[in-house]
Parts: structure tokens; C-alpha cells; sequence
């Protein structure tokens, strides 16, 4: 499969023309316009500094039904402590550039380039990109963005400054997005960690038609806010 320029305008080639390694497009720019269609159509950029803009779209595709979320007994155990705050939509630059600067095991460096920061930040701006921000006392000391449009939530990175605080993050967050009727969690490719709370692999056609089915739903633009107790 070639891969394709994307022009100026606002369009994007079909997801089922992607490469076998799920890369669809090159080009373009991450104005918030651009970034909500693309994930509107299955798409997301992932790339390197110094590399132009990469557009993906894998098949298969590693999603989450919030409500067949998996939660381990010893995380179950360690959230009962309650010794730490948690937050949504507090300190959204902050987790950004947390989860850019996290060192991360066979990644010499970070796809989240000063660019991709800008870029979701404008996106939070306009209320479609949100952060759980996991405290202790006034140290943030974990956790996680992503875009949410429609029923779908798709994640973009976490991070942990202190054991479990990025899994408690994404636990808290999926039960939030479950009482909203936000059941569909992108979480882009397989990872071990992952699957451990409940994401599997289905086929790129799955994930487009689900997709289709969670885009029917209105859009539940920011600020959010966890329902009362925020804390764990």
C-alpha cells in the first residue's frame, strides 16, 4: 500500500489503506480541526522529532469496554488505602509533560515532541482532551491523558512518579467514563499492561464500526470532574 501526502485541506485516505504496519499518511498539521477527524475516522499521528508527521491507523486495533474493565486484587487493595487525591482536568500540561519526560524501558526518546504538546493543549483548551492528575499532598505523582469525542475515549500516555500511581489513574478514570456512557477505550496497540486490565485485540473493521456507534453519542466536552470521593 502507498502512503499517502495528506493535502492542506482537511481530508484524510480511508483507514483500510493503511500499511501492514498500520501507517496511513504523512503530512499535514495537529491543528485541533485535523486531530478531531482523525480520530473520528480511526486515525491518530504518532512520530518522532525530527521525522514529519505520521498518521496510524493498525489493524488490529487494542480497545476497552469500560464496562469489562479487569482490576487486579492487588490494585484493588492497594486503591483502598485512600492516601492519595485524585483529579481530572487540573494540571493537563503538567501530565503531558510528565508523560513526555518519563524515561520509558527501550525507548531512547518520546514521541510526545514540544509540537504534540502545543497541539493537545489546544485541544484541552477547546474541552475535548482531559487529564487525571493522581496526587500526594501537592506532588503529582501520576497520570494519563487522551481526547474523548462521542462515546470514545482514546488514550495517549500516562506516567508514574511513585509504584501503581498511573494504574490507579486509569482504573478511576475508566470507572468515570462507565457511569457517563463512555464505553469505548482506545488504547491504540497491544501492550502486556494492558491487557492485564481487560483490553484485547479486534480486527480494524470492529474498532471503525464500533467507532461509528460511540460517534452517535454527544460529545462530553470539558472541564471534567470525577464524581465525589476523587480519592482512593
Amino acid at each position: 500500500m502507498p502512503v499517502f501526502r495528506l493535502p492542506r485541506e482537511l481530508l484524510f485516505p480511508a483507514p483500510e489503506l493503511s500499511e501492514p504496519s498500520g501507517l496511513l499518511a504523512i503530512g499535514g498539521d495537529l491543528s485541533p480541526e485535523r486531530l478531531l477527524k482523525a480520530y473520528a475516522l480511526g486515525i491518530f499521528p504518532w512520530y518522532s522529532e525530527g521525522e514529519p508527521i505520521l498518521w496510524w491507523s493498525p489493524d488490529p486495533r487494542m480497545v476497552l469496554r469500560a464496562d469489562e474493565l479487569h482490576v487486579p486484587k492487588s490494585l484493588a487493595k492497594r486503591m483502598r488505602r485512600g492516601d492519595l487525591v485524585l483529579t481530572m482536568d487540573q494540571a493537563f500540561a503538567r501530565v503531558v509533560a510528565h508523560c513526555a519526560a518519563v524515561p520509558r524501558p527501550g525507548q531512547p526518546g518520546t514521541w510526545i515532541t514540544p509540537e504534540m504538546r502545543r497541539a493537545y493543549e489546544r485541544l484541552h483548551e477547546r474541552g475535548y482532551a482531559h487529564s487525571v492528575e493522581v496526587w500526594r499532598g501537592e506532588d503529582l505523582v501520576g497520570g494519563l491523558y487522551g481526547v474523548s469525542i462521542g462515546g470514545l475515549f482514546a488514550g495517549e500516555s500516562m506516567f508514574a512518579l511513585e509504584a501503581d500511581a498511573s494504574k490507579i489513574a486509569w482504573v478511576s478514570l475508566v470507572r468515570q467514563l462507565a457511569r457517563w456512557g463512555i464505553d469505548l477505550l482506545d488504547c491504540q496497540v497491544y501492550t502486556d499492561h494492558l491487557a492485564r486490565f481487560g483490553a484485547y485485540e479486534v480486527a480494524r473493521t470492529r474498532y471503525l464500526a464500533d467507532l461509528r456507534q460511540a460517534l452517535a453519542l454527544p460529545d462530553r466536552v470539558g472541564p471534567w470532574r470525577f464524581d465525589p470521593p476523587a480519592c482512593t
